[in-house]
């Protein structure tokens, strides 16, 4: 049960990972729509068709983000789930162990009273 949880804080370092590479993917798109909407102007087209790609291209582009907004959303919250549950069985462990001591303790004192 440990070494699956070991592994399930392993994949929450995996996930930082994932986040900053998520970032750079979505500052990448954010750079090509930038790049997209230049190449537009500079386009030889009449003005109500370029606006028109524009707004087609910014709809995209606000659609994206808002997608890989509440998948990170999503991602940091199972996280923050997961992490509190290791904490709960973390301290579940710890308790144990420490009213088995407590026990044993008893029992020594006992022993050497007698």
């Amino acid at each position: 049960m440990l070494w699956c949880k070991k592994e399930s804080m392993d994949n929450m370092a995996d996930d930082e990972h994932g986040t900053c590479a998520g970032t750079v993917f979505l500052s990448f798109l954010a750079g090509a729509a930038v790049g997209a909407g230049l190449s537009l102007l500079y386009a030889p087209k009449t003005g109500k068709e370029l606006r028109g790609k524009i707004g087609e291209l910014t709809d995209d582009a606000v659609d994206k983000i808002k997608t890989y907004a509440s998948e990170a959303q999503e991602k940091i919250k199972s996280t923050f789930e997961e992490g509190k549950e290791v904490i709960r069985e973390k301290k579940a462990i710890l308790t144990s162990a420490i009213d088995a001591g407590k026990e044993a303790m008893e029992r020594e004192k006992d022993k050497y009273k007698k």
